[in-house]
């Protein structure tokens, strides 16, 4: 495609970015939680003016823009979290969720692209995918994959605002990008009393405790530094009283790795740490793992060429960049292939992703715009 009618659609989604910032400032004020988003999905598909699509993944929905054959698949997310939110604008969400992870901006963005596209009639269809439950499990990816969505299609693509990232930045990194995450449940079970006699008692408290310390080795001495692992334990639950010993104590935690491979190999690490170390304290340790999402893999050309095509919009990229953050899009590349993008809001000092405070400026709508209309002319471009 030549640069002229780059030049033509870019001009296109310009004219629609108006429109699209008043939208995100309607889906922000409105959030819903994850399994909760038809409103959500209808406001989106009503700004679209493409039909209204089908339903997918219950509360989700997949509009076609382009006519028949195989189709590029634009993916962004409807879900809010369970967040009070701080920024104070005028359009902040009082509902008691918010868009704190960026699908507001990632939806406004890709409504422009859409309706862009209808005007100028793009070479390959477009698959507006509005997907629900990225934030929570079961996934809502899962269900996209099982009702066959992406069949057949060229390519999917994803974009998502990164404030570990310079605003400015575009990431288009070939290979794994994000982590595969899995969360684990620990209980440990002991003999309970009270504390003055700790002698009689088995203290399950204890054992956590240096459980949660030992788990802290997959990461420093049980993985390959340069591949990498990260074990984090966010909640400990025990006990009721400051003088009870509690029978029971328990605890939960995500361990992440950036090989699907070692995943079995993390699990069965916790798994003998926990045990080995409540038995050193004569309890009994137990595990419980959930497995979530897989590592996020980009594909190699694609993201070599949306790098080409970013630069030539003048953005600056970046093909380094990696976290061990996780998302569901992972899904996707496990079966077709898969791109996601991380667009830059600001540096280190900022309010990161889950953040009350979080609010990516309204300039981003814009960018975000480039970046699915990059990873969509690299799919084109390589199919």
């Amino acid at each position: 495609m030549g640069e002229g009618w780059v030049d033509k659609f870019r001009a296109a989604v310009a004219d629609e970015l108006p429109a699209a910032v008043d939208l995100r400032h309607r889906l922000h004020a409105d959030p819903r939680p994850s399994g909760d988003e038809a409103a959500t999905a209808r406001a989106v598909v009503a700004a679209l003016e493409a039909g209204d699509g089908a339903p997918v993944a219950h509360t989700g929905r997949v509009v076609r823009v382009g006519g028949d054959g195989p189709a590029v698949v634009l993916r962004a997310e409807l879900d809010g979290l369970p967040i009070e939110e701080r920024t104070g604008v005028p359009w902040a969400s009082r509902n008691g969720f918010m868009h704190a992870c960026g699908h507001d901006v990632h939806l406004a963005a890709l409504v422009a692209v859409c309706r862009a596209a209808a005007r100028i009639g793009p070479p390959a269809p477009v698959l507006a995918l509005l997907q629900p439950r990225e934030e929570t499990a079961p996934s809502g990816a899962v269900d996209v994959v099982r009702a066959g969505v992406l069949d057949g299609c060229l390519a999917v693509v994803g974009v998502h605002v990164q404030p570990r990232l310079a605003e400015g930045v575009v990431s288009a990194t070939p290979g794994p990008v994000n982590a595969a995450a899995d969360e684990f449940e620990i209980t440990i079970d002991g003999r309970g009393g009270h504390a003055g006699y700790p002698h009689i008692t088995r203290d399950p408290v204890l054992a956590l405790c240096q459980s949660v310390v030992s788990l802290q080795q997959i990461a420093s001495r049980r993985f390959d530094p340069v591949l990498g692992a990260v074990c984090t334990v966010g909640e400990v639950t025990a006990g009721s009283a400051a003088n009870v010993v509690p029978p029971t104590a328990s605890a939960r935690g995500t361990i992440r790795v950036m090989r699907d491979d070692d995943r079995a190999v993390a699990a069965d690490l916790i798994r003998d740490i926990v045990a080995h170390t409540a038995a050193a304290h004569g309890c009994e340790g137990r595990v419980t793992m959930r497995p979530l999402q897989p590592v996020l893999e980009n594909d190699r050309r694609l993201a070599a060429e949306a790098a080409l095509r970013l630069a030539g919009m003048g953005a600056t990229v970046d093909t380094t960049f990696r976290s061990f953050g996780a998302d569901d899009f992972s899904h996707y590349c496990r079966l077709t292939r898969g791109l996601m993008l991380f667009v830059g809001t600001a540096g280190d000092d900022a309010p990161g992703l889950h953040h009350a405070g979080f609010l990516p400026d309204d300039a981003l709508v814009g960018r975000v715009a480039d970046a699915y209309l990059a990873g969509y002319l690299a799919a084109c471009d390589t199919a």
